[in-house]
């Protein structure tokens, strides 16, 4: 494990945000290996904050934990390709793979592999490095729409660089791909792909710093050479270099892509242009550090400032940027845009996961994308008449349930975003609302989704509802009295569901009888069978958080609600079902950390005058289910949302409603935390008593005054400022006990 825990001090020139801290760069802090064992799936390779490369190297093998293309376990490498998803539950892209080696491949088709030591791999912000056992030494950097090669070749050995455009794993297939030779270092093609995005294209342009003295292609079916005179558009082409001996110089390639055409990839290479390598990754560096320093941490603990950087930084892995440096994209269906009012469109919406943490943490810390990244999701609803479910390359993946674009939108609208038009967001937010697919049509007819007319009819049910109290949320900023009350009514659906004989939230069938049989543990990712998606009864009764207190009173006290709750934390950690989900992982109870639907669950305690237990079970999850290693992640990272959970927490506060501007205290593990804000305001967090055996806030000060709430809204973090936590061994079990104390909820 050491090997992959070492870093490497960088000299950065200067800084965009000035740090104050110690003289250690944050990105040093940085672990890309972390979350790429186990179930994290995420990948350890170079790219930028919020990039459209992701050079990163992949195992050739098949299966659910290689889904970035990449697992620690692993010890082959059959690649490097320039695009990667980080941390999803689905495999796709590792678009425009190249691969170094030492001889001729003729048979391109094959998943030619070589091994490699993890002693002999390294990787740190913006950077990525394996000398394969072959010989081959590589380093990876990359810009924004380019990725940079290093490679040294063994002396004596001939130089190969074999681009496998029709390279796959998992679910994608390329349909068609194509590579010519432009002039004596510099080839183009493309990739045409079906996979979860059912459409996909993908352009780039490579310029390398010695001459190629033969561009050989195969044709993929029969692997057979062709000339470049004989390709065909509705081929599918691989390609190897000749370069010869090298005679130990170093090569350096430089590949950039376009989503729109090969001549705008060739104008991507200007990223790189007259740069050398050291500087490339030196500015990919800087723009880390610039992330990093948005929120600036003090512990004496080396390895839990590892565990909160390595989350900061992947919570900067997407949305990614899919337009060109003019701001012109090509969409799903190949039409040629801009965005309207100008700025850059951003793809891998993956909203079911982000909803609930990543995205109203970019309303702190990415203000200056904000912006591009809601109208992104708006530009998708003009062209395809809906809001994103899960925007995969522009495409509608329809990815898991609820319409989570609404409160993500919803939460931007509502902290008064500039750049985004409130009166287009709430048509937008309708459409996805009033659509007939996915259960809607039930949803709007009986008040909730039927199980014996669909399928995980408790998670659609529940999610609606929550998307529907956002929708009234924006209408009643807009003075929309109509829309405001029939999205109100609308997020009271879960009461239909609530069995008060039981206590869960559970299936009801068309007549209002409730499915048969029923067990709070049962799961199976067979719709038909489970009212619940990647879940059970246990984790989604909680599923409520914006009306937490109104699902409290179904339990007849607030106390028979806590008590509930407990019972989540102590039940047997078990999921019954042969078709149980395996994404339900990182059990405490039946609490599940390592899935979404569980991440504000701890924090409902707050809500109800039991703050002390929110403290103690953030501060068990923090401790149980975050760790410095490639198991780091407790289930799938899914672009942020796991590490962004991880930030906020540790920094002592989180959305448990993600769209209702209140941050809800939970148990802060750092000494010092500065946020730094637009308009060069702060805010200055300080914890006295830190430490695994001091989980309980004794006592809160902002500004200098006691402060007795358990939440801080956006407006008071966003002012700047300064909050003081003192932290004990025991509870407090007055801090938070008085009902004008606790956050908000609709009943």
């Amino acid at each position: 494990m050491n090997s992959v825990l070492r870093k490497t001090a960088f000299a950065l020139i200067g800084l965009l945000i000035p740090y104050c801290g110690d003289a250690q760069k944050l990105i040093s802090y940085i672990d890309p290996f972390i979350g790429t064992g186990g179930h994290g799936h995420t990948f350890p390779g170079a790219t930028v904050p919020f990039g459209m490369v992701q050079l990163s190297p992949d195992n050739g093998t098949q299966g659910w934990d290689w889904c970035s293309g990449y697992n620690f376990a692993d010890s082959m490498i059959t690649g490097f390709s320039h695009m990667h998803l980080s941390g999803t539950g689905c495999g796709d892209w590792t678009d425009i793979s190249v691969m170094p080696h030492t001889e001729q491949i003729n048979d391109t088709c094959k998943f030619f592999r070589v091994g490699f030591d993890h002693k002999n791999e390294n990787a740190s912000a913006g950077y990525y490095h394996v000398k394969m056992n072959n010989g081959i030494d590589v380093q990876l950097t990359a810009t924004e729409r380019c990725g940079v090669h290093k490679y040294t070749f063994p002396r004596g050995k001939q130089a190969w660089l074999r681009f496998h455009l029709t390279y796959m794993m998992n679910w994608d297939s390329a349909t068609h791909t194509y590579i010519k030779q432009v002039d004596d270092s510099t080839i183009t093609g493309w990739r045409m792909s079906r996979g979860w995005a059912r459409t996909q294209r993908v352009y780039f342009a490579a310029r390398l710093s010695v001459p190629i003295r033969k561009l050989h292609i195969y044709e993929n079916n029969t692997h057979t050479e062709i000339r470049q005179s004989q390709l065909a558009d509705s081929g599918r082409y691989n390609g190897e270099l000749e370069l010869g001996d090298l005679k130990g110089t170093t090569l350096l390639m430089r590949v950039a892509l376009s989503m729109t055409s090969t001549d705008k990839a060739i104008l991507a290479l200007n990223e790189t242009r007259g740069k050398t390598f050291e500087t490339v990754k030196k500015n990919a560096e800087q723009l880390w550090e610039h992330e990093m320093a948005k929120v600036q941490v003090s512990t004496k603990d080396a390895q839990l400032k590892r565990i909160f950087y390595s989350a900061l930084y992947h919570t900067c892995m997407a949305p990614n940027l899919y337009s060109d440096a003019d701001g012109e994209y090509a969409n799903a269906d190949n039409q040629k845009l801009k965005m309207p009012g100008g700025g850059q469109r951003y793809t891998v919406f993956s909203l079911w996961d982000t909803f609930r943490g990543l995205h109203p943490l970019f309303t702190i810390t990415q203000p200056e994308r904000l912006r591009d990244m809601m109208n992104s999701m708006l530009a998708f609803c003009d062209e395809t008449g809906l809001l994103p479910v899960w925007d995969l390359s522009t495409y509608e993946t329809n990815c898991m349930s609820g319409y989570h674009a609404v409160p993500v939108l919803a939460d931007a609208v509502l902290k008064h975003t500039p750049g985004i038009d409130p009166e287009r967001a709430l048509e937008a937010m309708k459409k996805s609302a009033e659509q007939n697919i996915r259960g809607t049509q039930w949803y709007r007819e009986y008040g909730y989704v039927p199980q014996d007319l669909a399928w995980h009819t408790v998670t659609k049910t529940l999610e609606y509802a929550y998307d529907d109290w956002c929708i009234a949320q924006v209408a009643a900023m807009l003075h929309k009295k109509d829309d405001y009350a029939l999205y109100s009514k609308k997020a009271q659906a879960y009461t239909l569901l609530f069995d008060k004989k039981t206590g869960f939230i559970r299936p009801k069938n068309k007549n209002g009888s409730w499915t048969e049989p029923f067990d709070p543990y049962f799961a199976s990712t067979d719709g038909s069978k489970s009212g619940y998606e990647e879940g059970n009864a246990w984790q989604y009764t909680f599923f409520v958080p914006h009306d937490i207190r109104g699902l409290a009173k179904g339990y007849g006290s607030y106390d028979g609600f806590t008590g509930k709750l407990d019972e989540l934390f102590s039940a047997p950690s078990e999921m019954k079902g042969e078709q149980a989900p395996p994404d339900v992982s990182g059990l405490i109870g039946q609490y599940a950390h390592g899935n979404e639907p569980s991440h504000h669950i701890a924090y409902m305690y707050s809500y109800v005058g039991q703050a002390w237990k929110t403290q103690k079970w953030i501060r068990t999850i923090i401790d149980s289910m975050y760790h410095a290693a490639p198991e780091g992640y407790a289930g799938n990272e899914d672009c942020g949302q796991m590490s962004a959970w991880g930030v906020l927490s540790m920094t002592g506060f989180y959305p448990a409603n993600p769209s209702g501007g209140e941050y809800v205290f939970g148990s802060p593990v750092f000494d010092e935390v500065t946020i730094m804000l637009p308009g060069n305001k702060k805010m200055h967090i300080t914890t006295r008593n830190t430490g695994s055996k001091n989980p309980y806030i004794q006592s809160v000060k902002l500004n200098g005054q006691p402060y007795t709430k358990t939440y801080i809204t956006h407006d008071q973090l966003m002012a700047g400022g300064k909050l003081e936590f003192v932290m004990g061994a025991t509870p407090n079990k007055q801090f938070g006990a008085a009902e004008q104390d606790w956050p908000s909820s609709v009943n």
